[in-house]
């Protein structure tokens, strides 16, 4: 049966190693030490000896208050979940699309830039679509020139000729 793996973090008498690269509460690394020494420095200072990364030989530890850690950990967790690069969103366009459709597309690409966002400009093609390529073009360029007064955006990837159609990927310029 599957296991998840759980990552502990070890304290105190908890560490198995006999080494310990020791770094103190303030961020400086005091250097290699038995665990008993680096033990005993934790006491003195009434902290914790966490050990920080067990991939490394020796491992690296801290002293610090375990309190204090499990907090900075969990902050951690939580802004790398709110935090997100950017994504790409999609905006299709057909052959037959109307100037004003156009212009509702192109705001709704607008939020999407300023969201901080990458747009993936398509146009589908089917059947004898895909031979009046010319009209395709002039649309797409239609849109964009739309686009262009309303925000300024730079071209990411240029227009590329798919078997579906034409996609191209833009972003927003400066």
């Amino acid at each position: 049966m599957f296991k998840p793996i759980i990552k502990r973090t070890f304290i105190n008498n908890q560490i198995k190693a006999q080494e310990i690269r020791l770094i103190d509460e303030t961020g400086k690394q005091l250097g290699i030490f038995p665990i008993q020494k680096g033990l005993e420095m934790a006491k003195e200072r009434g902290l914790d000896l966490i050990q920080v990364t067990q991939k490394t030989e020796p491992p690296v530890c801290k002293i610090e208050d375990y309190g204090k850690y499990l907090y900075q950990q969990e902050k951690k967790k939580k802004r790398s979940k709110t935090e997100k690069g950017s994504e790409i969103k999609g905006i299709r366009l057909n052959f037959n699309i109307s100037t004003h459709d156009l212009e509702i597309k192109a705001r709704q690409t607008e939020k999407f830039l300023k969201k901080g966002d990458n747009v993936k400009i398509e146009m589908i093609l089917k059947g004898r679509e895909k031979g009046l390529s010319r009209f395709s073009l002039q649309k797409i360029n239609q849109f964009l020139e739309i686009l262009e007064k309303i925000i300024p955006i730079k071209i990411e990837r240029e227009l590329k000729k798919e078997s579906k159609g034409f996609t191209m990927i833009i972003a927003k310029g400066s």
